[in-house]
């Protein structure tokens, strides 16, 4: 009997406005192990598109338009949006959370082991995005 492995695929993709795009795709890279995939550069210091990814899944990114209705959490006064990414194993999970802490990240939820089964984290970024890091898979 033959057998098929399925492949997942990504089909959602953030994609997340900041005020100085650079300096986020700088911390991102540097606090929680995001690796460059593409960035184009818009007028002056603006980043147009961006597209990082972490354990293969891909965010996108871009600096705020004064005159689109884009907005980042600094613009709002509160966390916009929450974004939590599987990781392989609870191994994973501490590290990145120490190499996080080690950076100087604002932790905002300890590792814990949660009752369905996962082992987490969670940070903030610098505007102000919730970020999660656990071994969750629904």
């Amino acid at each position: 009997m033959e057998t098929t492995q399925k492949t997942t695929t990504q089909s959602i993709y953030p994609a997340l406005r900041y005020r100085n795009a650079k300096a986020a795709i700088a911390w991102l890279k540097s606090v929680l192990a995001f690796e460059e995939r593409q960035v184009c550069e818009g007028e002056g210091d603006s980043i147009e598109h961006a597209e990082l990814a972490v354990n293969g899944n891909l965010i996108m990114l871009g600096s705020c338009k004064p005159t689109a209705r884009d907005k980042s959490p600094l613009d709002l006064g509160g966390v916009t949006g929450s974004y939590y990414i599987a990781l392989d194993d609870a191994a994973a999970v501490d590290a990145l959370y120490a190499h996080a802490k080690a950076a100087g990240a604002e932790i905002t939820r300890e590792p814990v082991d949660t009752d369905y089964g996962s082992r987490e984290f969670s940070v903030r970024d610098l505007e102000g995005y919730g970020w999660s890091f656990g071994t969750y898979r629904p």
